[in-house]
């Protein structure tokens, strides 16, 4: 019985997708590094170039990144004190507060943007034909609202340009 479980499918599921993700986080890191940024932060950036005005409430920046809003705060003092980022308060919530990217940060990302795509090219999409492209990214994206359903919250259009 153990043995069986053991070489579920669904371990093997999880387990390359673990591989695969890991693998890929480590090749697009250290591009990220060239450009002076982490992870996370060019995931800050970048969700907030994607939304509408560039800018999202801390509170869904948090949701949608899966971080807590302690861990948010801290990112985005960083990326505040490089000047890609700044705060601005919500008009109609003195409790709230956005995070706006700025031209500074746009221009970081689109210096970086090129190369990041070349990359995820080269070891992600370019090795899969159109259709599987299409059914993982339809998976992903149903396994994501399923686990993450506020992770695309206010996000600009996020289905591939045809």
């Amino acid at each position: 019985m153990t043995e069986d479980l053991i070489r579920d499918e669904r371990i093997t599921a999880m387990g390359l997708l673990a591989e695969a993700c890991g693998g890929l986080a480590a090749r697009l890191s250290v591009q990220l590094a060239e450009h002076h940024l982490a992870p996370v932060e060019f995931e800050v950036l970048l969700r907030l170039a994607r939304s509408p005005e560039g800018r999202l409430r801390m509170t869904d920046l948090s949701t949608q990144t899966g971080i807590t809003t302690s861990g948010i705060t801290r990112v985005i003092d960083r990326l505040e004190h490089d000047g890609l980022v700044c705060r601005q308060a919500c008009p109609t919530d003195r409790r709230s507060s956005y995070a706006v990217i700025t031209a500074t940060g746009r221009t970081r990302l689109a210096a970086l943007l090129p190369g990041h795509l070349a990359l995820i090219e080269e070891w992600f999409t370019g090795r899969l034909t159109p259709d599987q492209l299409t059914a993982l990214l339809d998976g992903l994206r149903v396994v994501r609202d399923a686990v993450r359903p506020d992770a695309a919250a206010n996000a600009l259009d996020e289905a591939p340009a045809a």
